[in-house]
């Protein structure tokens, strides 16, 4: 009785949804793309068919079809179907579904199939009530995000699921889905008599990213603003689909998308790929991303990757960093690009965060011996002639060059080269100058070099 009620509540309101849920795929062979998780002979598709459902965690943009692929499930698994939204839902509701679910499971011998709408929004109290009966399952469940679950799921919940990622729409899969729906009399616009000018449904594609609600959303919007002909027929052209579009979509989120983009934004820089760190921070900026974060990001590479080779890559990125901060958007794009361009085009060297990483090892790991005597401080009363400090140290000042052979590391780390100078740009002729004045020939970081 139940079900029937909700079926019921259902088909009524399907007749006014919006174009994109009255075109959801009903079966796998309507569901687009994701090949990689629900072809032929994938482990998933297998799971849903023979009605095998494990827990698993759907993730990736909006509109790749996550919740598409929760409803195919919900119609083909002889288990009870639930769905909750994450921002509705409290921990009453959860207990109350998973009571429900056990006892229709001791009684009936039937499995939940539950079925949590943006799941990442469930705090860690809702995730906790709910691992139980993941766990002794008593439920199965099928969770949806836009964010990255190993950062928005509590770990022991990950640990219970299957985790599948959906990628963007094609925009030929796109383009067969506006087919489908100008085609579809019962559920799409077939009976608009619509007609797509050219360029229309790939200006359409091409708005929505990969996103097939947004592609329906679009097309629904352009019809229904389109007047009939004198032939009846409603013509989209170019201009309308423009006035509909505005401005295009771009799939990015603080919790996966950013990390992506930001790591390919540094790695393009660390490469010398100049095309590449524009177009990355350009996407970067254009999502929204906090333009202070992006010129710390440069200032560290400035002297993680770049380094001696060009010193003045970290003045370069450090001046960007305050002129962003005092500037702000849109101009601060101007700022971080030509600094991001500054960091591609120079040489590259990782001898100083090679040098820290090698020496923090072994503070980290070895024996710590005290600072050599004549390094101590002698500045305050009593410091040398008490205790000895500063005794034998030689002021460089006083010496050729400014310089004097002594030793500055602890016993134990004499024969320990930590910095190794590369051949890269400013930093070759750096070492070379400092070997040929200061260094001495016979000194284990010359010897090691």
């Amino acid at each position: 009785m139940e079900d029937m009620f909700r079926q019921a509540a259902e088909k009524n309101k399907a007749k006014i949804a919006p174009l994109a849920v009255r075109m959801r795929p009903r079966s796998l062979e309507e569901f687009e793309e994701q090949s990689g998780l629900v072809g032929p002979g994938r482990p998933l598709r297998e799971l849903i068919t023979c009605d095998g459902m494990q827990s698993l965690i759907l993730f990736g943009p909006p509109g790749t079809g996550k919740t598409t692929l929760a409803h195919i499930i919900a119609n083909l698994t002889s288990a009870h179907f639930e769905k909750i939204n994450a921002v509705m839902a409290g921990v009453a509701d959860i207990r109350r579904l998973t009571e429900q679910a056990a006892d229709r499971l001791g009684m009936y011998g039937r499995r939940t199939v539950l079925f949590i709408d943006e799941i990442h929004r469930f705090n860690k109290a809702q995730q906790d009530a709910l691992l139980p009966f993941v766990e002794d399952g008593t439920v199965a469940l099928v969770g949806s995000t836009t964010e990255n679950p190993m950062f928005a799921v509590n770990r022991p919940l990950l640990s219970r699921s299957l985790i599948y990622r959906l990628e963007p729409l094609s925009e030929e899969a796109l383009a067969r889905i506006l087919s489908r729906a100008l085609a579809d009399a019962e559920r799409g616009l077939g009976n608009y008599l619509v007609e797509l000018a050219e360029g229309a449904s790939k200006a359409i594609t091409g708005f929505a990213n990969g996103d097939a609600r947004a592609a329906l959303n679009v097309l629904e919007l352009a019809v229904l603003t389109t007047a009939p002909g004198a032939n009846g027929k409603r013509l989209v052209t170019m201009e309308t689909v423009k006035n509909v579009c505005q401005n295009r979509i771009i799939q990015f989120n603080r919790a996966d998308e950013h990390y992506d983009v930001i790591s390919a934004f540094i790695k393009s820089m660390r490469g010398s790929d100049p095309q590449a760190v524009l177009y990355w921070l350009a996407r970067l900026l254009y999502a929204g991303d906090d333009p202070a974060f992006v010129a710390r990001r440069i200032m560290i590479l400035a002297a993680e990757d770049v380094g001696l080779a060009d010193p003045q890559a970290l003045v370069v990125a450090t001046a960007a960093a305050q002129a962003v901060e005092r500037i702000g958007m849109p101009e601060a794009r101007i700022i971080l690009a030509e600094a991001a361009v500054y960091m591609a085009l120079a040489p590259k060297s990782n001898s100083a965060y090679l040098g820290i990483e090698a020496a923090w090892e072994a503070v980290r790991t070895e024996k710590t011996m005290a600072v050599p005597a004549h390094l101590r401080d002698a500045s305050y009363s009593g410091a040398k002639q008490t205790l000895g400090h500063g005794i034998g140290y030689q002021y460089p000042h006083d010496y050729p060059n400014h310089w004097v052979s002594q030793q500055y590391l602890p016993d134990n780390m004499q024969d320990r080269t930590f910095y190794r100078a590369s051949e890269q740009g400013r930093e070759k002729s750096l070492w070379e100058s400092y070997c040929s004045v200061f260094v001495d020939p016979q000194s284990p970081s010359t010897q090691n070099r």
